[in-house]
């Protein structure tokens, strides 16, 4: 009589992928090459930007559900896109040196390949976010998660790479050079692909700003960024990388309306970014007298509503704002920070032929169209898109300040 002896316990992949990943791949691979493998990518996107948030300061917003939400629903999107697409790119490159390994396999290589980094870096998140929950402080110092993760990413980090070279070399059967080379065709190959997507996307559809001043509060905050569509008046020159001057005047051009939030290159120093309101027309009369807007001889209707508050410099100034409606039936508002300002009352601009008047909803702390030194007439050439979506806003009082998201302004339509 025979007795069969049962196999020792084979050892989770979460716990093999540390020591022995070349193993682990090989069994994942001839078991289930999709065991776990979006679980992994959703959590090691989520990991990768919370992660980034925190080096960069943002340990205050580990409670505001509106952010994690926010930063769930992209870190998932964004590291499941990776993968997929990474799996092609490396399977291409492993083919070209003699592979064989389909991009399900690459999946499985890359997302098991990071393992001990997600986990790792999701370990210490949470570690942080318990610490934030229990503080409940708003002067939580980062230093301590930025440290740890700091250690983290160095050191698993490097785990991680060794780890997926490993996995890599054992599905291709590949030596050490050919899996060196592999990888860097694979990265190559990445970084192709990210040029030919967003050079097109920058150049053709969209393109993002910051805003560095207060030129344009209320309408827009110190720390906002945000999309500008760059079809939506057409393309000259100034819509391409670098701006070469291939061309003059605009291809597919459309004029902007009264009201429209531009952004613009300076006439008087064209590698420099404005953003104004289109206050003026070709051909309009445009005046200010004692702080009123007029159009054509006509005063803008305006009427008062609630104070502006202004914590910019760390206190709560209030400002007066108005709302005010253009001829075109565009509403928005103004802030008047004083009296008799600088601007307050001007000569009357002509505006010329092929030309746009531009304001700024902070009319007295505003360096636009009425000082003709500096800025003056914008040519329609000059135009590089509409503002249309804020997508991220940083609050940051002082330079020295740690800064906070401004998770309400997140998905705003600029208007």
């Amino acid at each position: 009589m025979t007795v069969s002896v049962a196999n020792p316990l084979i050892p989770s992949p979460w716990f093999s992928v540390w020591w022995n990943p070349r193993d682990t791949i090989g069994r994942i691979v001839a078991t289930n090459p999709k065991h776990h493998v979006l679980l992994l990518a959703v959590v090691g996107g989520v990991s990768h930007v919370l992660s980034r948030m925190i080096f960069a300061g943002f340990t205050t917003e580990l409670l505001d559900w509106r952010l994690i939400v926010i930063v769930a629903i992209a870190g998932a999107i964004l590291g499941v896109g990776a993968l997929y697409i990474s799996a092609i790119l490396f399977s291409w490159s492993g083919r070209m040196l003699g592979g064989h390994a389909p991009p399900a396999v690459m999946r499985a290589v890359l997302a098991w390949g990071s393992a001990p980094m997600v986990i790792s870096i999701a370990t210490c998140l949470i570690a942080v976010g318990v610490l934030k929950f229990y503080s409940r402080a708003d002067a939580f110092a980062p230093a301590f998660p930025m440290l740890t993760l700091s250690i983290t990413a160095v050191a698993f980090g490097s785990w991680s790479w060794i780890a997926t070279m490993l996995m890599f070399a054992r599905i291709q059967r590949f030596g050490f050079w050919r899996t060196v080379a592999g990888f860097a065709l694979g990265y190559l190959f990445t970084i192709a692909l990210i040029l030919a997507l967003l050079l097109p996307i920058r150049t053709f559809l969209f393109e993002p700003f910051h805003i560095p001043s207060g030129a344009m509060k209320a309408t827009l905050l110190i720390g906002d960024y945000l999309l500008v569509s760059k079809f939506s008046y057409g393309y000259s020159h100034y819509s391409l990388p670098l701006s070469p001057p291939l061309f003059s005047g605009r291809i597919f051009g459309s004029a902007p309306e009264r009201g429209d939030v531009v952004v613009f290159r300076l006439p008087k120093d064209d590698s420099t970014d404005y953003i104004k309101r289109v206050i003026g027309l070709p051909g309009d009369r445009i005046k200010m007298i004692d702080g009123r807007l007029h159009i054509n001889g006509v005063p803008v209707k305006r009427e008062q509503v609630s104070d502006f508050i202004d914590d910019e410099n760390g206190g709560a100034e209030h400002v007066r704002r108005w709302r005010e409606t253009l001829p075109n039936g565009v509403v928005h508002e103004t802030l008047d920070l004083q009296d008799n300002g600088f601007l307050d009352t001007t000569q009357e601009y002509l505006v010329p032929p092929g030309h746009y008047f531009m304001m700024g909803d902070n009319r007295d702390n505003s360096t636009d169209s009425r000082v003709l030194s500096t800025v003056g007439y914008v040519p329609f050439e000059n135009l590089i898109g509409r503002a249309e979506i804020i997508y991220f806003s940083v609050n940051r009082i002082t330079p020295a300040s740690q800064p906070s998201v401004r998770s309400d302004r997140i998905g705003m339509t600029v208007r």
